[in-house]
């Protein structure tokens, strides 16, 4: 398995899952970490997270360039995306359009499709709640929804976590194909 996808709330247990995916494999690991520190409850996280990850893993921190970070992970590496959803958010506060944001999530996504070895993206579902009631909230769930959409596409697996616990996520076409037979 190249490409897994682990979507879920807030607090769901995405990032630990896909720790200790990484660390079941006999490869070396690299997070590449979206979150940037722009206040002080944000610092906090990022640090708990920091606390809880392997002293021998390699984090890239990159909350632009996905793409560039991905590229240059060697092949054999064991990759953390973490998460998606702070990348959508900075690249919409950086000032690009959503269907720019589409465009680059195709390309980095095809990249993480395409390693050799596993790649585990983690990232919000944001779309199960209340309709945002400001521009930016709408805008920044519609696209983070494409988005998912996207990489869920090229996904070898895509999982929803919810309490620690995953459940798979059947490819639409696939259920289409077993209604067809019935």
């Amino acid at each position: 398995m190249a490409l897994l996808v682990l979507l879920g709330g807030a607090r769901s247990g995405k990032s630990a899952l896909a720790q200790r995916l990484a660390a079941a494999t006999d490869a070396a690991v690299i997070l590449i970490a979206t979150a940037e520190a722009r206040d002080d409850e944000m610092a906090e996280r990022i640090a708990a997270h920091r606390a809880v990850r392997p002293t021998d893993w390699t984090t890239v921190e990159e909350p632009l360039d996905v793409a560039r970070a991905i590229a240059g992970v060697p092949q054999h590496a064991c990759v953390i995306l973490d998460c998606l959803t702070l990348w959508v958010s900075n690249l919409l506060l950086s000032g690009w359009s959503a269907q720019r944001i589409e465009e680059e999530a195709g390309r980095v996504a095809a990249l993480a499709a395409d390693r050799v070895a596993p790649t585990l993206v983690v990232s919000n579902e944001v779309g199960m709640g209340v309709v945002p009631a400001y521009d930016l909230g709408r805008a920044f769930r519609d696209v983070q929804g494409r988005v998912n959409a996207v990489f869920c596409a090229v996904a070898d697996r895509s999982v929803l976590v919810f309490a620690g616990r995953a459940l798979d996520l059947t490819p639409a076409d696939d259920l289409i194909e077993m209604f067809g037979r019935a």
